[in-house]
């Protein structure tokens, strides 16, 4: 609904003889900072109990002390301000508080942008080809400074008591760091809970992937309330197996198969890469684990001479690779790979691919939490079939899912 009746505002363009979008733009800038300090000057009247220049006695010994000036950035450029102050200094603004220097409007565009992948100065020369609003990139940084609490909060939050499944992988990038570029590894956690839905647990930033790292964070998974999973989904990094087992005993180690077809190619030449791959395709698209055993035997028979380190790799890894045989089958396509993951991976790189470099681990932090909250709105759905599919999880492990369903 309108403030202004329609007689209003044909006086108010009257009033102003606009001849531009500028000269508009000028107007409500101009009505925009009288409002403001309107708002100022009777919080003021409030917080004293009575008005200016009120004869009499007055129910406080406190008084108006004069004002200091300000410059607020708005939608509307630059807008120049007097905070009024009382005489024993109790008063704070709410309207405009100490220390605040930009407006929500602008601080919600900047985060906007920054989560768009824009880097500070891209949404510095943005604002003001649109706005006419000129912020350096240094105002930028503590904008989306601002998102920091928020996401330890959300980090630290507490999580379910049991997920069926979860998700483990790192997505790596250049940070600088003690003046030189490192690579660092954002470790990521998806799982999917006992409604079917995919969740992110947690982020973390920190060195080069490693076994011990991920001991940390499962760690903290616990520490949060987790206290079982079925089944963690994993890449082939060296000691991953044995971090799970630490934290969580019971928990099945899929390897993903996808992985290890990609590892076997490595080893294979390139005029073999057609052959191999379909003789290893039976092996984990058999219906059961015996005849996926089966089909590994017979193209441990036929392709052992050729590549025995291919071979070797699947035999050593099978107890791992065949994890998803153990589940109901409408669970073992997403099991099975570490897909679902890297998907979500690539969502964040949608974001993340116009940075080359970040400049601290916060600014990382920052934008794949931005990044990753975006993607996550898009999950609305539970898996397909998931009500059948949890109805057979609770019969293959009623003792450890019975206690934590509603």
């Amino acid at each position: 609904m309108s403030m202004l009746t329609h007689e209003q505002m044909r006086d108010f363009i009257a009033t102003h003889d606009f001849r531009s979008p500028e000269d508009v733009q000028r107007a409500l800038k101009g009505l925009f900072a009288e409002t403001l300090q309107a708002m100022l000057d009777g919080e003021l009247e409030t917080h004293l109990g009575y008005p200016k220049h009120q004869a009499g006695p007055k129910p406080t010994p406190n008084r108006r002390n004069g004002r200091y000036p300000k410059q607020v950035t708005t939608e509307y450029g630059e807008v120049p301000l007097e905070i009024p102050r009382d005489r024993d200094g109790s008063f704070t603004p709410v309207v405009v508080p100490p220390r605040q220097t930009t407006m929500v409007g602008i601080e919600d565009q900047v985060i906007a942008l920054y989560a768009r992948g824009m880097s500070t100065r891209d949404i510095q020369a943005q604002l003001a080809d649109l706005y006419g609003v000129e912020i350096s990139p240094a105002l930028v940084s503590n904008i989306t400074d601002k998102l920091l609490p928020r996401i330890t909060e959300w980090q630290q939050r507490p999580l379910a008591a049991c997920y069926p499944v979860v998700f483990l992988d790192a997505i790596h990038y250049k940070v600088r760091e003690d003046g030189r570029v490192v690579n660092k590894a954002a470790y990521m956690v998806v799982g999917i809970d006992l409604d079917g839905y995919k969740d992110v647990l947690g982020m973390w930033i920190g060195a080069h992937e490693s076994a011990k790292f991920w001991l940390t964070v499962l760690s903290e998974l616990k520490s949060r309330g987790v206290q079982d999973v079925l089944v963690v989904a994993v890449d082939h990094l060296t000691g991953f197996s044995e971090a799970i087992a630490t934290v969580f005993p019971k928990a099945d180690v899929q390897k993903c198969v996808v992985h290890q077809i990609r590892n076997s190619l490595k080893y294979a030449a390139r005029k073999d890469y057609a052959a191999l791959t379909a003789a290893l395709r039976p092996i984990y698209q058999a219906p059961t684990e015996d005849a996926g055993a089966a089909a590994l035997a017979t193209f441990a028979a036929d392709w052992r001479d050729r590549y025995p380190t291919v071979v070797r790799s699947w035999e050593a890894h099978w107890h791992e690779l065949a994890t998803f045989y153990r589940y109901p089958e409408g669970l073992r396509r997403t099991i099975y790979t570490t897909n679902l993951i890297e998907g979500f991976h690539r969502q964040l790189r949608k974001v993340t691919k116009s940075k080359s470099l970040f400049p601290t681990d916060a600014a990382l932090t920052k934008m794949l939490f931005l990044a990753g909250q975006e993607a996550q709105r898009k999950w609305t759905k539970r898996l397909p079939n998931w009500g059948e599919i949890l109805g057979q999880l609770v019969i293959y492990f009623e003792d450890r899912l019975t206690p934590f369903l509603k």
